[in-house]
Formats: structure tokens, C-alpha cells, sequence
């Protein structure tokens, strides 16, 4: 083999080492994945207990992306997209008309505060919380906006 056939196997040979590690890396993230919300565990005092509620978190680069798929109080299909940019600084959040901006602040892997604002007004904040065995999380939100409340969610991991 002469230099270049050397060189462009060990690139090749890289490059396949670090795109098999993206994904083990992702996964030691317990949120990645699926979640489904447990209604019957849950408590929705401000009147919007969704139908069903179904949450995919997927890495996105250095964040995650949280994709919501649910069936609102009114049985009216919605899709969200929110991004978890753990910089405590307002990002677009599309799909819920209840708000357009989600900030995250990630205090550590078990424990996200957030909070949603709608034309630059907070209208919600809340806490997630995940098991220490990574199987659920509860969140606890605050909304400001219609009857308002405190709305306790549990999602099982799918």
C-alpha cells in the first residue's frame, strides 16, 4: 500500500469510530427517547388535561429536540417542537398557542427549570424532574394564562 492508500483507510477508519460514538453518547442522556404521559397520574388543575400526550427528545447537535405529538383538552390535534438550549435564554418554540419561546436552564441531569413566554410575556414555568431510574418523569408547571394553575404531568419512558 503506498502513503495515500495508508492515510484515506486510517480517515475512513476514524471516521467511523466517531460516528459510532454519537450515538452511544446520546443515549447516556436519560431523556432521549420516547414518553408517553400518564393521565391517570397526573393532575391538571388548570382545566387542560390533554387526551393524550406522546414526547420524543432527540439529540440535536449540543441540544435536544422535543418533539410533541398530543391531543389537547378540546381534542384538538397539536405538534410541537422545542428546543432545549440549556443558555437560560429564550428560544423559538413552535406548535402550542399558549406560547412561542421556551428558556431552559438545566441544573443537572435529573433536574430542567423552564419557562414559556408568549410575545415576550412569561405565561408559564415549570420543573421537570427524572427518576433516578430514568424509567419516568414528573413535571410540574405554573401557567399564568386562561384559568391558570398548577399542572402536575407524569411521562413513562416508551
Amino acid at each position: 500500500m503506498n502513503r495515500r492508500s495508508i492515510l484515506t483507510a486510517t480517515a475512513l477508519a476514524l471516521a467511523v469510530v466517531i460516528a459510532s460514538a454519537f450515538p452511544s453518547f446520546a443515549q447516556s442522556n436519560p431523556l432521549i427517547g420516547t414518553w408517553k404521559t400518564n393521565l391517570e397520574k397526573s393532575k391538571y388543575t388548570s382545566g387542560t388535561a390533554p387526551k393524550e400526550q406522546t414526547s420524543t427528545y432527540v439529540q440535536d447537535g449540543q441540544n435536544i429536540k422535543n418533539m410533541g405529538k398530543s391531543v389537547d383538552y378540546e381534542g384538538k390535534p397539536l405538534e410541537t417542537v422545542l428546543l432545549h438550549i440549556y443558555d437560560g435564554q429564550p428560544h423559538p418554540s413552535t406548535g402550542n398557542p399558549l406560547y412561542d419561546s421556551s428558556t431552559y436552564t438545566k441544573i443537572d441531569d435529573h433536574n430542567i427549570f423552564w419557562s414559556r413566554s408568549k410575545n415576550g410575556k412569561q405565561v408559564m414555568v415549570g420543573h421537570m424532574v427524572m427518576a433516578p431510574d430514568g424509567k419516568s418523569y414528573t413535571t410540574t408547571n405554573i401557567t399564568t394564562v386562561g384559568k391558570g394553575g398548577i399542572d402536575i404531568a407524569v411521562a413513562e419512558k416508551q
